[in-house]
């Protein structure tokens, strides 16, 4: 009875959602802040090498739009066992992330300060992470160095105390 109940509730929300948009017709464009504009420049395959502590490895990163374009998925170590998603998005008028571990977590963070070069996302408590027992990814700085060069740094936590960071320059693939 509950999947009968399930699979009739998605069938119901496919319905209510193809209804919205009518036949050979766009969605409507969805706004969004410039924050969110500059990470959907992003879209395509980005290549680099980083060390997260056991010398250089080959770092493979992919970004897409979803979702009408409202969201910005980055795939870290694509079709591998380290494979990692963060889903950017806007909350609350404010660019937020929250980042699918390979650790089994998904700590959230919100920007916390942009300008024409980087964006800076920090921790946000409220995705129930405890940063004082929890491996878990706190901050996050993108540099946007020109239109095909990036550079990442994540800062983690381990039981409370900050890792090394590891920053990474990623080239844009050419297709």
């Amino acid at each position: 009875m509950k999947l009968k109940l399930a699979i009739l509730s998605g069938l119901l929300a496919a319905t209510f959602c193809s209804m919205s948009v009518a036949e050979n017709e766009a969605p409507k464009k969805v706004k969004s802040s410039g924050d969110l504009e500059r990470l959907k420049s992003l879209a395509g395959t980005w290549k680099g090498k980083t060390d997260i502590g056991q010398g250089p490895i080959d770092m493979t990163v992919q970004y897409r739009l979803l979702a009408g374009g409202s969201v910005v998925e980055e795939r870290l170590f694509p079709e591998t066992p380290m494979e990692m998603v963060t889903m950017y998005y806007e909350k609350e008028g404010k660019l937020a992330l929250t980042h699918y571990c390979m650790v089994g977590n998904r700590p959230s963070m919100l920007l916390k300060s942009s300008d024409e070069k980087s964006l800076t996302f920090d921790f946000d408590p409220s995705c129930g992470i405890d940063t004082k027992k929890e491996m878990h990814m706190h901050a996050l700085t993108l540099r946007f160095d020109n239109p095909d060069t990036i550079t990442t740094t994540c800062r983690s936590l381990a039981n409370g105390e900050e890792q090394k960071s590891h920053p990474c320059t990623l080239k844009r693939v050419k297709s």
